[in-house]
């Protein structure tokens, strides 16, 4: 209507152009309420501009770990996969100056020798609660960030803990294989050992270790434990200051603790001997808590009762002295193996990382 007013009013003769324009002015003032002009000025989403600059960024996935995190890397991110590198070192010269970020798990992380080929890295995210693959001294030396994946992959590896003690105590592994070879038919199976009430002692009382403890109360088991120093929550349980002392005194040896140089071999064969013929490892940790060798001999040699391992010393290579032997679980380092927990630790991954470049405060930082 008002573009038809004005087209009038420019026809007309200029003597009568102010009567024309008062006849738009009051034309104009008669319109409908609810006709208005936007002023609004458009301008870029904020969170479309940093997906832009996010999508700029070249993160190196170190081998892989999981699909879904490595989906969502591609998506968000310009990923490099570094396990499809046939020239890993000419690789790494030619994308020095692009990647800014290394995603690792707790096969492989960032070593010195990876961070001296990246002099653009400024955040280090691992698909682990472990940090042992990663020179954390580096990382600190050079001001480069590192985040981990704790508390969501703890009741996965304290389920299994328990798991594994009842697997082994209970011959559920044996007991399978008598049944599927048709053995029953011939006679039951031979009596093994009760779990519930045996004293369970625990390497390393960090979140993973509390978690193993309060589910072994739930089997009424009597609960000691070794660390660095004693634990102000830990009123109930037996504190021991050393492994070997506390290896004498329990039924089951848990290791739980992280993996550092002064826990290398923490199991070794005096607390391995102090455990006995009677007693039973179990290694969720790392495989190099245990002097593998020495535990190997043990259960051979019948000087150990039996073990359940998670974890090995030089994954995915297990002694094969271990296949025939019984009273011996073995799994594939699957602690936290879960289709739920694995897509939870691949989110904290991914909110890290995206945290840091938009310059946000870290998730679950390390370093």
């Amino acid at each position: 209507m008002l573009a038809t007013l004005v087209r009038r009013a420019a026809c007309q003769p200029s003597i009568s152009l102010t009567c024309n324009l008062l006849h738009i002015n009051q034309s104009i003032s008669a319109l409908p309420l609810h006709l208005s002009f936007s002023t609004t000025t458009t301008t870029p989403s904020p969170h479309s501009s940093a997906a832009a600059k996010m999508d700029a960024v070249g993160v190196l996935m170190m081998c892989p770990m999981n699909n879904y995190l490595e989906q969502e890397l591609d998506k968000r991110f310009k990923l490099f996969r570094y396990w499809n590198q046939p020239q890993q070192r000419e690789f790494l010269t030619q994308q020095a100056d692009s990647i800014r970020a290394v995603v690792g798990n707790a096969t492989a992380g960032a070593d010195a020798g990876l961070i001296d080929a990246l002099p653009k890295l400024e955040i280090v995210s691992s698909f682990s609660v472990g940090l042992d693959k990663i020179d954390l001294i580096k990382c600190k030396e050079k001001g480069i960030r590192v985040t981990n994946t704790p508390d969501v992959l703890t009741d996965d590896v304290a389920d299994l803990a328990i798991g594994l003690m009842l697997a082994v105590l209970r011959r559920i592994c044996e007991c399978d294989k008598y049944v599927r070879k048709g053995a029953w038919k011939f006679g039951d199976f031979k009596l093994t050992s009760k779990f519930s009430g045996k004293r369970v002692g625990i390497i390393g009382l960090g979140r993973i270790g509390l978690a193993i403890a309060k589910r072994a109360e739930g089997f009424d088991c009597p609960i000691s434990y070794y660390s660095r120093s004693e634990k102000p929550n830990a009123e109930n349980y037996k504190y021991h200051k050393s492994v070997v002392e506390l290896a004498s005194n329990c039924d089951i040896l848990v290791v739980a603790c992280a993996l550092t140089p002064e826990t290398t071999h923490i199991v070794n064969r005096e607390v391995i001997d102090a455990l006995g013929p009677s007693g039973v490892l179990i290694n969720i940790g790392r495989g190099p808590h245990v002097d593998e060798p020495e535990l190997v001999s043990a259960l051979v040699e019948g000087r150990l009762g039996g073990a359940g391992l998670d974890v090995f010393e030089k994954e995915p290579e297990v002694p094969e002295q271990l296949f025939g032997l019984d009273n011996v679980v073995l799994l594939p380092h699957v602690g936290s193996g879960t289709v739920e927990t694995r897509i939870a630790m691949a989110d904290l991954v991914l909110g890290n990382l995206e945290a840091y470049f938009a310059n946000k405060p870290l998730l679950t930082p390390v370093v």
